[in-house]
């Protein structure tokens, strides 16, 4: 397999950061006031995390759409109807309030890496593209889990 580009990863590891401040601030009460007073209570602990995983559970809707994009017939229906499954989780799967969004987040996390598998597996998607969301998807999820379980 090929090496992840670099701006692939550092842009991707870059936006692990909302995930892991989220995370930060729900286990180190000082940071969270920090954070409360200076960005505002929303930019805190699991709120952060719940607004910025819906984001991207979006976004990764958005590029599964342009791997559907490179084929044509069945393959794109199909590949355009997989592309929104991680959209439409995220919206009707993180009400009820942060913890049960935090679990919801984690099993839509999970399953978004499994559509990247799906689109990677036909050629979709680059080379490099499992060992990255491979990584992204580890981190995130294990950042949310501090939400669900501290």
């Amino acid at each position: 397999m090929m090496q992840i580009p670099r701006s692939a990863l550092l842009l991707g590891l870059a936006g692990v950061i909302p995930f892991a401040w989220g995370a930060l601030t729900t286990v180190n009460a000082d940071l969270q006031i920090w954070g409360s007073v200076n960005l505002g209570p929303r930019f805190v602990g699991p709120y952060v995390q719940l607004f910025y995983g819906s984001v991207i559970l979006s976004f990764m809707s958005g590029v599964l759409w342009g791997f559907a994009a490179k084929t044509t017939g069945r393959m794109a229906t199909a590949g355009y109807a997989l592309s929104v499954i991680p959209a439409l989780w995220a919206f009707f799967m993180t009400g009820g309030g942060p913890t049960s969004a935090a679990t919801s987040l984690i099993f839509g996390f999970l399953g978004l890496l499994l559509l990247d598998w799906f689109f990677w597996r036909l050629g979709l998607a680059p080379s490099w593209w499992m060992n990255l969301r491979g990584l992204l998807t580890a981190l995130v999820v294990g950042c949310l889990a501090v939400g669900v379980y501290a």
